[in-house]
């Protein structure tokens, strides 16, 4: 018997996943596949790998036979020891108020599906990575955006425009701060005013602090809303052990949120992920309780290769930078590019340069690559004179 084929419309995802943005960096990395020659400075993550005692952790934990299932939340042993660490960091909370999540993003999108509804409307402060972006979107949420603003000697939000938008009917405000890419970061009297605003009009913070221990001011810890949030305020904090670890491939992360959330995000990491890894969670305890002068080695390299880079950049002519506070990347202004993702497709062609078209950030990013410094200075020279060969061609 034939069967009728069923119209393409009934064999098409949803809507509003239809309507995501394809990667951008994701496209210029396969431009690149396979050249070895390639130098690539578009991926955000470190240059090296997971310290050894960080490994050993893990391997320690399989060979012990610890690759079964485990609570949704986390095992208690890296709930106590997150909350011991948050504590050190900012102000004191507990394990009831920490939930472990395979990876950072998984914890942001968990955090959003606890929360938004489709057609609920939502803030962000842009440019922004591509994945805090997307994820309101595929969850049918509205997003508006406040835009950072642009000059050699920094970026800068303005706070009035920012609180102008965050009206009565706004859900919650999404900010990654130390930001990705700009290396912006919001300053505690700005985080006072957005929290008390948010009070008043019921609005959730959702605060991606993935870079808060990349932060080259004020001892190395960015401020956070951690500081200040008080009991029963709509603040949750999302944050990864990728980036101040070394340990983007593990995939492990942690939300710290109001105590009468935790039952109902339970559910949702059972029926997203169930649970992170046991050996892997053995890792982030490991990571926690010996990890600090990882820390400090990499923020030290990494302002030593930020101070280089950036005094680098500025010998170009139509090159404009600012001094990123945080992170590990440079935005960079390219005059006389319009489409940011040609220009990096040409880059690889034809100097075998990796940079991320600053349009994968949003339209606000459109004129600007992003720059991933975590590497050795000798690559970020040999870079520099790449991009230069490029721009005098």
């Amino acid at each position: 018997m034939k069967s009728e084929s069923l119209p393409s419309s009934a064999l098409a995802a949803r809507a509003s996943v239809r309507a995501l943005t394809a990667s951008k960096i994701r496209e210029l990395y396969n431009e690149g596949l396979g050249r070895k020659e390639v130098l690539a400075f578009w991926v955000g993550e470190p240059d090296q790998a997971t310290p050894d005692f960080i490994r050993q952790a893990g391997i320690d934990s399989i060979e012990a036979g610890e690759v079964f299932y485990t609570h949704n939340l986390g095992i208690p042993e890296l709930r106590e020891a997150l909350a011991r660490y948050i504590s050190q960091l900012h102000t004191g909370i507990g394990p009831d108020e920490v939930a472990i999540t395979s990876a950072g993003v998984n914890a942001l999108m968990i955090a959003s599906q606890l929360l938004v509804d489709p057609g609920d409307r939502v803030v962000e402060v842009v440019p922004l990575w591509p994945n805090l972006q997307e994820i309101p979107k595929i969850l049918g949420a509205q997003v508006e955006t406040a835009a950072l603003r642009f000059s050699p000697s920094g970026w800068t939000l303005d706070i009035e425009e920012l609180l102008g938008k965050l009206t009565p009917n706004t859900k919650a405000l999404y900010l990654n701060s130390p930001n990705n890419p700009t290396g912006w970061t919001v300053t505690a009297e700005q985080q006072r005013a957005i929290l008390e605003h948010c009070r008043k009009h019921g609005i959730w913070i959702f605060a991606d602090d993935a870079y808060e221990r990349l932060y080259f001011e004020q001892g190395g810890v960015a401020p956070s809303f951690l500081d200040i949030a008080e009991e029963g305020d709509r603040v949750i904090s999302a944050n990864t052990f990728s980036k101040s670890w070394l340990m983007t491939g593990w995939r492990l992360g942690w939300l710290v949120v109001p105590r009468g959330l935790v039952a109902d995000l339970g559910k949702l990491i059972e029926y997203n992920t169930s649970c992170a890894p046991v050996f892997v969670q053995r890792a982030g305890i490991v990571a926690l309780k010996e990890g600090e002068p990882i820390i400090a080695r990499s923020l030290s390299r990494y302002r030593k290769a930020r101070n280089f880079l950036v005094a680098e950049l500025r010998k170009l002519e139509r090159v404009e930078v600012a001094v990123p506070e945080g992170t590990m990347y440079a935005f960079i202004r390219i005059k006389g590019v319009d489409d940011s993702l040609a220009f990096c497709k040409k880059l690889v062609r034809e100097t075998g340069l990796g940079l991320a078209p600053g349009s994968a950030f949003g339209p606000e990013g459109e004129g600007f690559v992003r720059w991933c410094f975590a590497a050795s200075e000798e690559r970020l020279a040999d870079g520099v004179g790449r991009l230069k060969k490029a721009l005098t061609a």
